[in-house]
């Protein structure tokens, strides 16, 4: 099986790519690749940018890397409630290519933040707008006060009630 994993943060330090890396590598015997949304960084998304470049290259890669998951595992950063900008232009520009971005993959859908809220305006806005985009959100989890509940130098979450409520989303995964 092979496992998709990425950020939706264009931050070097993402602590929402610590979170899906870590998640990701619960799953067993799997192959699993984490995306890094600094390497599909594209001009800011218009009509008019499409005209003149058409279908980005690197809309297209993260479309293809997309289709190579049999999973997807996605922990979305909170920009002022909402997607980061960084997110939503390289949504705008795959949607253009592909309107089922998301391919029907299942996704294990997560969300952390500083806050005790732990993303949760950006993690009900993506549970409504996904699946226009394809995709069958299996579970959602979220991850709330990051800097109090997750382990950086070890990579791996520290709260033990909050570690056993991830493992059990992934122990019961079915796809």
């Amino acid at each position: 099986m092979k496992i998709i994993a990425f950020a939706g943060s264009p931050s070097k330090k993402s602590i929402n790519k610590k979170l899906a890396t870590y998640a990701a590598g619960l799953f067993e015997n799997t192959d699993t690749e984490i995306l890094d949304l600094n390497d599909y960084e594209m001009p800011l998304f218009s009509v008019d940018k499409e005209e003149i470049i058409g279908q980005h290259p690197l809309a297209k890669a993260f479309l293809e890397k997309i289709a190579s998951a049999d999973l997807l595992v996605v922990s979305l950063a909170e920009n002022n409630g909402n997607y980061s900008a960084a997110f939503k232009n390289t949504v705008d520009w795959c949607s253009r290519i592909n309107g089922k971005i998301f391919q029907g993959k299942p996704m294990l859908l997560m969300a952390t933040s500083p806050g005790a809220r732990g993303g949760a305006s950006v993690l009900e806005i993506a549970k409504n707008n996904f699946p226009r985009f394809n995709t069958d959100i299996k579970a959602v989890f979220s991850l709330p006060s990051f800097n109090d509940n997750f382990d950086v130098e070890n990579g791996k979450i520290s709260n033990t009630e909050l570690d056993s409520q991830l493992k059990e989303i992934i122990r019961d995964f079915q796809f």
